[in-house]
């Protein structure tokens, strides 16, 4: 499994971003992708996931109303739509494959930083 994020950068509060991820290895087995964050001194914490087949999402209650998460079979991408950012959204964001609990599995993306600036 190959997992490319991007998209990450510089923002002020308020503005949205879209990260995307490419699984170059996505295989029959692949059940489900997901973002994780991890923000200076704090523990990763996951933050959405998406089902392949069924496209049904579950989103953090941190993050619930102002992100979305999505995806293109085709193009084995996922994409993360950020709105009205915050400056404790601050952190790198990861992606990588999940099981059903949501769960990371496998090997996780280089991640992309996200800077909310007040």
């Amino acid at each position: 499994v190959q997992l490319q994020a991007s998209g990450g950068g510089l923002v002020q509060a308020g503005d949205s971003l879209t990260l995307s991820c490419v699984n170059s290895g996505r295989t029959f087995s692949s059940y489900a992708m997901g973002w994780f964050r991890q923000a200076p001194g704090k523990e990763r914490e996951f933050v959405a996931h998406v089902i392949w087949s069924s496209g049904t999402t579950y989103i953090a209650d941190s993050v619930k109303g102002r992100f979305t998460i999505s995806k293109d079979n085709a193009k084995n991408t996922i994409y993360l739509q950020m709105d009205n950012l915050k400056p404790e959204d601050t952190a790198v964001y990861y992606c990588v494959e999940t099981d059903n609990l949501k769960r990371p599995r496998g090997f996780w993306g280089q991640g992309t930083q996200v800077t909310v600036s007040s």
